[in-house]
């Protein structure tokens, strides 16, 4: 092949190399951050609103430290101030991207425990407890829920797949703390998501 042939054929690879690069940078999500082998995107929309990531973190279980789902908060202006995250009436989101099965009934149960644990008192928000757990199903490694916070209710995605919707201002504030009231699941989990 003489120098000017193999000059051409140099220049046609680079250039289809870049092509490449180019075509899976553009086409690659964005995402902001990895826990456990879970990527999050660095942004979402939810409503009419463009979120960032706000932070990740780590639901463990049992004295195994046995990792139950990654977890990721979503806001519109990120923040570090759980009360005010929760005060807000801003849209969010909460992804679950889950590492172990969970039945629909542990789901429930954990929820459940969550609310008694950081809502002083949850008797005027029983219904809207009862069909939040009501709308779990059984899910396994790689199963998501997202929770998204907007308009004054919260949509229940189990797998991109709306399941249910639940309105009420304080059983939206209750649904965050389970994650960002006084005792949630793990600490770890809760500097996380808060950025920390």
């Amino acid at each position: 092949m003489d120098s000017s042939k193999l000059r051409r054929t140099l220049i046609r690879l680079t250039i289809t190399a870049i092509i490449s690069l180019i075509a899976l940078t553009v086409l690659s999500p964005v995402t902001a951050a990895t826990i456990a082998d879970v990527n999050f995107d660095d942004k979402v929309t939810v409503g009419d609103k463009e979120l960032v990531l706000n932070g990740m973190g780590l639901r463990t279980a049992t004295a195994f430290k046995v990792k139950v789902y990654a977890i990721g908060l979503y806001l519109e202006n990120k923040s570090s101030d759980a009360e005010a995250i929760m005060a807000s009436a801003e849209n969010k989101r909460i992804t679950m991207n889950f590492l172990h099965k969970v039945s629909a009934d542990e789901l429930s149960g954990g929820w459940t425990e969550g609310f008694e644990n950081n809502t002083k008192d949850i008797s005027g928000i029983k219904d809207q407890i009862a069909k939040f757990n009501a709308s779990m199903k059984d899910v396994k490694t790689g199963d998501s829920i997202i929770l998204n916070f907007s308009g004054g209710k919260v949509d229940v995605l189990i797998n991109n797949t709306l399941v249910d919707s639940i309105e009420g201002e304080s059983f939206l504030k209750a649904v965050q703390a389970i994650w960002l009231g006084r005792k949630p699941p793990n600490e770890p989990l809760k500097k996380g998501i808060l950025g920390g």
